[in-house]
């Protein structure tokens, strides 16, 4: 199978997991997804400083920033499969 459509499966199987993941997992699910989806993260930085969910998920995003697309979908594919066990 293609990494695509791997992709989109994971990406399909990760809204059906048996438990949820922890926060840290959710915001790597997060970073990982939006690197392999949107490349880079271009927009700035939360403005509202007591917006830590937002501000979390930006910086996790920003931490992946160089990292090649297909390299993103192959790790969220990896955690997605890790976590359905």
């Amino acid at each position: 199978m293609e990494l695509q459509q791997l992709f989109e499966e994971a990406v399909a199987n990760s809204k059906n997991l048996s438990e949820r993941p922890s926060n840290e997992t959710l915001l790597q699910l997060y970073s990982l997804y939006k690197q392999a989806t949107e490349g880079d993260v271009t927009a700035d930085p939360p403005s509202n400083p007591f917006d830590f969910v937002a501000k979390a998920k930006y910086e996790a995003w920003q931490a992946l920033k160089g990292k090649a697309k297909e390299a993103a979908m192959q790790e969220y594919i990896d955690l997605v499969n890790k976590l359905r066990g």
